[in-house]
């Protein structure tokens, strides 16, 4: 098994960051985000990780060049990414497609991917090694919307790590869009297998706009008991296996346990865990926010290629000494309660609140939101080199856990769940975590 990450020590040499533009000359014009792509709360950048083993058939091949060529062409077909953001009256952001480039970063680290790499994996806790935060670079407006580090191992194996500005993408446009690269990567020509599709107005706010339903998620609350986010935060990975889903669901009755999924079981476990964990007031309203995805939806027939923010995260409202207290399948109806709001009307609902009510700022004080990217793709991208051994979210925020797959050493498929967490906090949250699995010392949580 591999160290813990934390306490490695390990050196990266970077050189100096470059752009990459488009490989060939391409449209000069201004391209206006969705309502739902220009939010406050997508004002931020994302990053995702991916590590690959080193592969005899590529001896020779070198994942920099490889990268770096297939970006530049790919860009081609993707260049709103090349640009840069502007804003327009009410703050409305729009792509500037100047074509020039994003941020790319070639690295050496002195370490071996198993090195990184056990029964579970922390990207949080390295991230700032292998994805360099280039001063200046992490703005919303006249920035690079896109910085990428490739970084090889003293194995052979190597890691793509990039940053995105979300309010260009969600996880499955970027998914998309990794696509394009790694087709070219692997030496395809002419279009991309999917083409690109921009069509942000597809999501614009309804003339007139009509609210239909009730947006807990963006409720504003003054918060008279701070709930320890501002305090020195620490990033820890969970892998959950069948053995440990199986210890959860014999939480619940058998009624609940068959009838509910993972995804709602996992989540309101999490949310029980991480509840008790910060140890709130029970009477303090707070909330569960699940990133629901409007692809797919019935009503709701978003463009093949459409590469933007196509997900909302409808919230459910409850007392924290309910779910700190109560047997775990009330947290359960609770997450089912939040997923089920999710339609094609309410994502153009939620479009429709936020010009109306000046693009506000999800509800901070209480709320906890996760992001399920089991099924997004991330752990299929193939530069080459094959599926990468982990690839997903590479760090979790204060409010927000993303949920990756992820093989552990002895073959098993599970969930890795990404934490955010005050320090003393998150010790508590590893002892609930432990209480409600029966967890010994030498479990997967140490």
């Amino acid at each position: 098994m591999a160290p813990s990450p934390s306490s490695l020590m390990f050196t990266v040499r970077r050189k100096e960051p470059t752009l990459v533009p488009p490989s060939k000359s391409t449209p000069q014009e201004l391209k206006q985000l969705s309502d739902i792509d220009d939010q406050e709360g997508f004002r931020f950048h994302f990053p995702v990780i991916m590590f690959y083993k080193r592969k005899l058939s590529m001896e020779g091949e070198d994942p920099v060049k490889v990268i770096r060529e297939a970006l530049a062409e790919a860009l081609v077909f993707y260049y709103p990414f090349a640009g840069r953001l502007i804003e327009g009256p009410n703050r409305k952001l729009m792509v500037d497609c100047t074509s020039e480039g994003v941020l790319f970063i070639e690295a050496d680290a002195d370490i071996e991917l198993n090195q990184l790499i056990g029964d579970t994996i922390d990207p949080g806790t390295y991230l700032d090694e292998l994805l360099h935060d280039v001063p200046g670079s992490e703005g919303i407006l006249g920035c690079p919307l896109l910085l990428i580090q490739v970084t090889r191992f003293r194995c052979g194996g190597w890691a793509f790590a990039i940053r995105v500005n979300h309010t260009m993408s969600d996880a499955q446009g970027l998914v998309q869009f990794l696509t394009t690269i790694a087709e070219f990567a692997r030496g395809a020509e002419g279009a991309p297998s999917v083409p690109p599709v921009w069509q942000r107005e597809f999501l614009a706010a309804r003339q007139p706009p009509s609210i239909t339903f009730q947006h807990h998620e963006y409720e504003q609350v003054i918060d008279t008991t701070p709930d320890d986010n501002n305090k020195s935060m620490t990033h820890k990975s969970f892998f959950f296996g069948p053995k440990e889903i199986k210890a959860i669901r014999s939480h619940l009755s058998p009624h609940h346990s068959s009838t509910s999924t993972r995804f709602e079981v996992l989540t309101a476990f999490l949310w029980r865990c991480r509840t008790c964990a910060l140890g709130l007031d029970p009477n303090k309203t707070i909330r569960i926010s699940c990133i629901a995805n409007g692809r797919g939806k019935h009503d709701l027939h978003v463009p093949r290629g459409y590469y933007g923010n196509v997900f909302a995260f409808p919230a459910a409202v409850s007392r924290a000494g309910m779910i700190s207290t109560s047997p775990l399948e009330y947290a359960v109806e609770e997450v089912k309660k939040a997923k089920a709001r999710m339609t094609g009307e309410y994502l153009r609902s939620v479009a429709d609140f936020l010009v109306t009510k000046g693009r506000p700022l999800y509800t901070v004080s209480g709320n906890y939101i996760v992001s399920d990217t089991t099924r997004v793709g991330f752990d299929t991208i193939d530069f080459g080199w094959g599926k990468p051994v982990y690839g997903g979210l590479a760090r979790a925020f204060p409010l927000i856990s993303f949920y990756a797959r992820f093989k552990d050493n002895r073959g098993e498929d599970g969930t890795m769940v990404l934490m955010c967490l005050p320090e003393t906090a998150m010790e508590r949250f590893q002892e609930e975590l432990k209480k409600m699995t029966g967890e010994h010392e030498d479990g997967p949580f140490d």
